[in-house]
């Protein structure tokens, strides 16, 4: 396979500046041939597209949208590890990915929302980026987004 910078390009995909913290911590922490990254939540151009909880209704964020959002927060989360590594042709493999969905409290659907995270990686990483995974319903999430995906992943040493 061609390395992972060529295949971004192939699927016509620009990783994005990394997020500012909105706290106190930093984006992303590599110990030994690990990075593990911070939360990210799915920020476009600095902000948020929208904001709620997921659900199948009025008022609330459509599961397809809130996984296009997860989508957005594993690109970001590659941009974090990018920033620490330089190149992602530097992956040996993505390990875990571990998301978030604020959920209306009759919404059961949160590993599919958490595909759109999975798919991307899939996409990028071919067989290196089958992970392990989990998918979490939560009450609410910083700024109230509807989705936070983070990342474990393996470096060449």
């Amino acid at each position: 396979m061609a390395g992972v910078e060529a295949r971004l390009a192939e699927l016509g995909i620009t990783l994005p500046e990394v997020a500012a913290p909105v706290a106190t911590y930093v984006p992303a922490v590599r110990t030994g041939s690990y990075v593990y990254t911070s939360g990210q939540l799915p920020f476009v151009d600095g902000a948020l597209p929208e904001t709620g909880k997921v659900g199948v209704g009025e008022g609330l964020v459509d599961p397809q949208t809130a996984a296009d959002y997860a989508r957005t927060c594993a690109l970001n989360a590659l941009a974090a590890v990018k920033s620490l590594t330089g190149s992602l042709d530097d992956v040996v493999r993505i390990v875990k990915v571990v998301g978030f969905v604020a959920s209306d409290p009759s919404f059961t659907g949160q590993p599919g929302v958490i595909n759109g995270a999975s798919t991307v990686l899939g996409e990028v990483f071919g067989d290196a980026g089958v992970h392990a995974r989990s998918a979490v319903g939560v009450a609410v999430l910083p700024l109230d987004s509807p989705v936070e995906v983070e990342l474990v992943v393996e470096l060449r040493s």
